[in-house]
């Protein structure tokens, strides 16, 4: 952009922001006549997407500030009058919900939604403090409301923030709704607002808490299977956990707590705190968010170590190699999902509760393990787009159709959904089913790295690797598109040496799944590589998954032998990233 037209945006900017912090930020770039910061927060609108917004916090329609998100509030609640027109009439019949997380400016974003929907005579209840996602889909489907919003960034780093748009099942927005809602929001060129005291007398704003706290952690529990278990061996148990500064401390501390097991949580990140002043990146992902936990795990002698994210929809966990207070092994969400799937098809099976039709789900780009495991179960096992709304969706479907009754969804990024009460990633009731979990293994005398093993055995010994690389400023998107671009014109015949068999591009939709920018290539010898730009951030990602049998040289061999795989597939993929 040349600088005329970015300081027409500018100035355009200046005069609709009403928040005087992100409307001085902008003002002292232009007077300083920064241009290059200036170009970067106008350059483009920040992009509502099908999940969203996500952005970094600051002035500018790049950014996540008060104006972008009253924006997408006011198109999101223009949509929604549309899709019911019948009861958009009378003020009030309409609802929403809204949740926000510990991030800064969290608490004023989402406020400021809630009036907006007020404005708009649609009823908004909104949470009075800090609250994880897997509850705000909860509250969806417990107070019978048409949309919600949850503000947060979920794992990104602290200067970013966001805004998730649900639909009335309680999941994210999926199509037709996304691109309705996008439409709408990109059409915003008036913005209703009322003040709070006003919505709040005319009952267009409801504050809400523990009317909804206590049955989602009642929810939770009525999940678990051995709840005469715990209360026997609760003691032999030790828990250490960190929210990360975000907002699973409250829930998974009063829920495991009652149920008489001990929690030790990292008392430097129990408190929400949208800087994060103790890790880069609050992702349980990460291996360094896991370092403080870790710590006090060995010092307590924990049996597990667990971490949610800032907005408690992923889990982490990290298990003694041995006895407890040696050294910990952190378990990958692929792996943390198989252990799980397991335990609950077991559980039902010994319990006599296991479906005729059971089923779980799980994205294209997690282990292909949990298809073999499930199947051993005599269960199915569905695959869909990356993103937990894409599992919502086939949980309701197979709820309208009766084709299968869905006990699990899971994706390979630490996301896990147990039951159908919440339609999103929920660490929560993962932090408690894996309570309960780990005390039934270590009851059978075993360790959770023992089941795996075990599970190796059943299904093979299966591993996965990923590997990404951000493109920052103007020119990532088009440096991420000509990548995705180049392997579609001219796909590799071979990656790491091993020749590929097929391709599946999904750019169009294939095989049952909806459209999406994810490339696959299928290697002669089974392993899949996936290729996707990040929905959530200027990133491109790459996933591997194969599997090796268990021949004479055990698991060790099988290890070396993905390893090797593994470290030529990620050669020729950094050779196409540049990296």
């Amino acid at each position: 952009m040349d600088k005329a037209a970015v300081t027409e945006r500018v100035k355009d900017y200046i005069s609709r922001e009403k928040d005087p912090a992100f409307r001085k930020e902008v003002e002292e770039l232009l007077a300083q006549e920064n241009f290059t910061e200036l170009e970067d927060r106008f350059y483009q609108n920040l992009e509502f997407g099908t999940g969203g917004l996500r952005g970094i916090i600051g002035g500018g329609y790049n950014r996540m500030n008060s104006l972008v998100v009253k924006s997408a509030t006011q198109g999101l609640a223009t949509y929604l009058k549309k899709a019911f027109p019948d009861r958009a009439q009378k003020a009030g019949e309409l609802s929403a919900v809204i949740a926000y997380d510990s991030r800064r400016y969290s608490a004023e974003f989402a406020e400021a939604a809630a009036l907006i929907f007020a404005a708009n005579g649609i009823k908004c209840y909104l949470f009075t403090g800090m609250r994880p996602t897997p509850e705000l889909s909860f509250a969806i489907r417990k107070l019978g409301c048409d949309t919600g919003i949850v503000v947060t960034a979920s794992h990104n780093p602290p200067q970013y923030n966001g805004y998730k748009a649900y639909w009335g099942g309680g999941a994210q927005v999926i199509p037709p709704h996304d691109k309705g809602i996008i439409e709408e929001v990109n059409q915003v060129s008036e913005i209703k607002e009322m003040e709070k005291q006003e919505a709040l007398s005319k009952g267009l704003l409801v504050m809400i808490d523990k009317e909804i706290d206590e049955p989602y952690q009642e929810m939770v529990g009525k999940l678990l299977f051995r709840p005469q278990l715990i209360k026997d061996k609760a003691a032999e148990v030790k828990i250490v956990y960190t929210p990360l500064h975000g907002t699973g401390a409250m829930h998974v501390e009063q829920i495991l707590t009652k149920l008489g097991l001990k929690v030790i949580t990292v008392s430097e990140q129990r408190e929400g705190d949208g800087n994060f002043p103790t890790v880069d990146f609050p992702n349980p992902e990460e291996a360094a968010a896991l370092d403080l936990a870790i710590k006090l795990g060995k010092k307590e002698k924990a049996d597990v170590v667990m971490a949610t994210d800032p907005d408690a929809d992923r889990f982490g966990i990290a298990v003694p190699a041995g006895e407890p207070g040696g050294d910990y092994v952190l378990v990958t969400g692929n792996q943390i999902g198989t252990l799980l799937a397991d335990y609950l098809f077991l559980s039902m099976k010994e319990t006599g509760t296991l479906p005729a039709k059971a089923a779980m789900v799980n994205s294209i780009v997690t282990t292909g393990m949990q298809k073999k495991l499930a199947e051993h179960y005599g269960a199915a096992c569905f695959e869909c787009l990356t993103g937990f709304k894409w599992i919502a969706d086939i949980v309701a479907r197979c709820e309208k159709d009766g084709s299968a009754q869905v006990v699990f969804g899971t994706e390979e990024s630490y996301g896990y959904c147990i039951g159908t009460e919440v339609r999103d990633k929920d660490g929560i009731s993962a932090a408690a089913m894996c309570a309960e979990m780990t005390l039934y293994w270590r009851s059978q005398g075993k360790s959770l790295l023992d089941r795996l093993d075990e599970l190796y055995q059943i299904c093979g010994y299966w591993e996965e690797t990923g590997i990404s690389k951000y493109f920052q400023g103007p020119e990532g998107p088009a440096i991420m598109k000509g990548i995705m671009e180049s392997y579609r014109s001219g796909p590799p015949a071979t990656l790491g040496g091993i020749p590929v068999q097929r391709v599946r591009d999904i750019k169009n939709g294939a095989e049952g799944l909806p459209p999406s920018d994810v490339l696959q290539f299928f290697l002669e010898d089974g392993t899949v590589v996936s290729a996707r730009p990040s929905g959530t951030e200027p990133k491109i990602k790459f996933y591997a998954t194969s599997s090796s049998p268990l021949g004479q040289g055990g698991l060790g061999a099988a290890k070396a032998e993905l390893g090797r795989k593994f470290k030529a597939i990620e050669e020729d993929l950094r050779k196409v990233i540049g990296d």
